[in-house]
């Protein structure tokens, strides 16, 4: 299926028979019907917050408006690609259960999903994997630019700087309707955020550059870049590789996030994709998104051993300053699927590295909060990022390279965001409304009473 086609195929799948709302202002008496869209695929429910602009008290009124910060209860699009619901655990791509992909599929065939949205065939599959295979290396000037950041500098700001910085590289990218370079811009951002995000470890760890190597699959040809020091060529550990293969997968696509939503915003002004998915990296950035699973390893240091464990957990519940990372979730309302997944692959991963203090912290943290009341009646479950950082730390990666690995799995859904963003006619350049509570109208009255700008030149700061 073409991307053109994967909204139309979402609406006939939805239940038809759109009614509408019936709504009666007190403030008037007068009644107003607010016509109800069609239903979602999974049955959501909606109407258009511009339909509520009718509701007014006087003609020359602007109308009611909505108010929601933080879009807790705002769709902001229609979208074909991820279906979630929070209450029951439940994430697909494309309809497909997040726990059937992470078992039996590879990255790169959930990227080529979730942008064609049907799974391809063997033909289209060799294609896809070429293209990206072929596109791997990145200019030498981009190296160079990374050369330019202190070795300790954060590594999230350095891939937001270079994917911007790819921009540069490919202005014909700007050209967004046309669809040869939606796709070539696609392949090369799936193919050179690996290098450009290995390149940045090697520049923290002051290695030299590792180049890529083609004859590899995706993921080994990314720790062959990071991790390859004097030996002619570099053999993953198979567990590390199927990892990060799987946790790649359960990070490429999370519905309208903070990254997806600034995607798709920054997008809907159409800038080119290296811009836009820049932006996405901005967001993600953040302790609350992306760096979640870095604050988690955080927390366990803070915690120091597994003895002070039940500590801990009453200075949370006592709200005595702590605070319990990698549980909860903004969306899930039960045990994260992700999260289930998750923890089956740490302990693989560590049934080859073996068992630290950091992991028996780890383990006693969440069966403690899995059966205490306080974070059960709150469902506080462990979420995707709880044992995510256990696992890259085992992989030997920084704290703060975490973040970086999330960037490279979400890339896939965001290319595939964007452009789907671009392709709906519905879709404007984003610009939410908001109600003003400054100051009403007032004339303006000098509060100086003896003022001359010090225009001597020795005033003038060095």
């Amino acid at each position: 299926m073409s991307q053109t086609d994967t909204t139309a195929a979402g609406a006939k799948s939805a239940q038809a028979a759109p009614s509408a709302l019936e709504v009666k202002d007190p403030r008037t008496q007068r009644s107003y019907s607010v016509t109800m869209l069609e239903r979602g695929t999974e049955g959501d429910e909606a109407i258009r917050a511009s339909d509520l602009r009718q509701i007014k008290t006087a003609d020359d009124d602007f109308g009611m408006m909505s108010y929601d910060p933080a879009f807790m209860n705002t769709a902001s699009c229609k979208s074909a690609i991820t279906f979630i619901d929070g209450d029951k655990g439940i994430l697909r791509y494309r309809g497909y259960p997040i726990e059937q992909l992470a078992e039996k599929s590879t990255f790169l065939e959930v990227a080529y999903l979730l942008r064609h949205g049907e799974l391809p065939t063997q033909d289209e599959y060799r294609s896809w994997v070429h293209d990206i295979t072929f596109h791997t290396y990145v200019h030498e000037n981009i190296a160079k630019f990374l050369t330019g950041f202190r070795h300790d500098a954060h590594p999230m700001a350095m891939l937001t700087s270079a994917l911007a910085a790819l921009s540069s590289f490919y202005p014909q990218a700007k050209d967004i309707f046309d669809p040869a370079q939606r796709y070539i811009s696609i392949i090369r951002l799936l193919a050179k955020t690996p290098t450009i995000a290995a390149m940045i470890y090697r520049h923290m760890k002051g290695l030299p550059i590792v180049y890529p190597d083609n004859s590899l699959p995706y993921g080994e040809n990314y720790l062959s870049m990071v991790a390859r020091m004097s030996e002619p060529r570099y053999e993953a550990n198979p567990a590390f590789a199927k990892a990060l293969d799987v946790l790649l997968i359960l990070h490429a696509d999370h519905e309208q996030n903070c990254s997806t939503s600034a995607v798709r915003a920054v997008g809907s002004s159409h800038v080119d994709p290296f811009s836009a998915v820049a932006a996405g990296v901005a967001a993600l950035y953040g302790p609350l998104h992306g760096g979640a699973n870095e604050a988690v390893l955080r927390m366990i240091e803070q915690i120091g051993h597994p003895k002070n464990v039940p500590a801990f957990i009453e200075e949370v519940k006592g709200g005595k300053g702590s605070r319990l990372m990698g549980f909860g979730h903004r969306v899930y309302k039960s045990y994260d699927p992700r999260a289930k997944i998750v923890k089956q692959l740490a302990d693989q991963v560590f049934a080859q590295v073996g068992m630290d203090k950091d992991l028996e912290i780890a383990l006693k943290l969440e069966e403690a909060a899995l059966n205490d009341e306080y974070f059960v009646s709150r469902k506080l479950y462990p979420n995707v990022d709880f044992y995510t950082g256990l696992i890259y730390r085992s992989m030997a990666f920084p704290t703060s390279y975490f973040t970086v690995l999330f960037a490279m799995g979400r890339m896939a859904g965001w290319l595939s965001q964007w452009e789907e963003m671009l392709l709906d006619k519905e879709q404007k350049i984003a610009r939410p409304r908001q109600i003003y509570v400054g100051a009403p109208e007032r004339q303006y009255v000098s509060q100086l009473t003896d003022y001359q700008p010090d225009t001597r030149k020795d005033s003038i700061r060095k």
